[in-house]
């Protein structure tokens, strides 16, 4: 059974000090590597292992790499002061549909630690005073920063890795 709490059942707060970007930064740029560590040397057997028909722990890897569009679509929305972050797919589909489990786990991992260098470049050349924009988040219903975003994508890596931790180590 796992530990690790239902992420659309979580609550999130947004209470910190915008000052914290770039420990914000620093975090999801350790993310690759953290995802890399996790799943390098594990025979492939293990990899596409699915518990109750779950997601594998490759699958959510995979599905890291299927939301940095939805990550960088967020962070263009800060650029344009939209009325509403993007809508993500909240059944996941892309990642149900993209079969990560016949795919060379290299390239899955290639492939998201270049979708990661994007966000970060992006989020990097963006004019500091953007980090205190809020935009209504749409499925929580509440504004949330540009500082507040990239917690909650950092949130969501560290979800992830803690769900693929514990089917690797049979915790799951």
């Amino acid at each position: 059974m796992s530990q690790v709490p239902i992420w659309f059942e979580r609550t999130v707060e947004f209470s910190f000090p915008r000052e914290l970007l770039p420990n914000l930064r620093a975090r999801l740029r350790g993310t690759p590597a953290r995802l890399e560590e996790a799943l390098g040397g594990r025979s492939r057997r293990i990899l596409i292992r699915k518990v109750q028909e779950k997601w594998s722990p490759q699958e959510h890897a995979g599905h890291l790499l299927d939301l940095e569009p939805l990550w960088l679509a967020r962070v263009g929305d800060y650029v344009t002061a939209s009325a509403q972050l993007t809508v993500a797919d909240l059944q996941n589909r892309k990642t149900d549909e993209a079969n990560h489990n016949a795919r060379p786990l290299e390239q899955i991992l290639t492939e998201f630690r270049a979708a990661r260098e994007t966000l970060l470049i992006r989020v990097d050349q963006l004019d500091p005073s953007l980090a205190a924009r809020a935009i209504p988040h749409p499925r929580l219903k509440t504004p949330m920063r540009l500082v507040d975003h990239l917690y909650f994508v950092a949130e969501h890596d560290d979800h992830h890795l803690a769900r693929i931790w514990e089917l690797l180590n049979g915790f799951g």
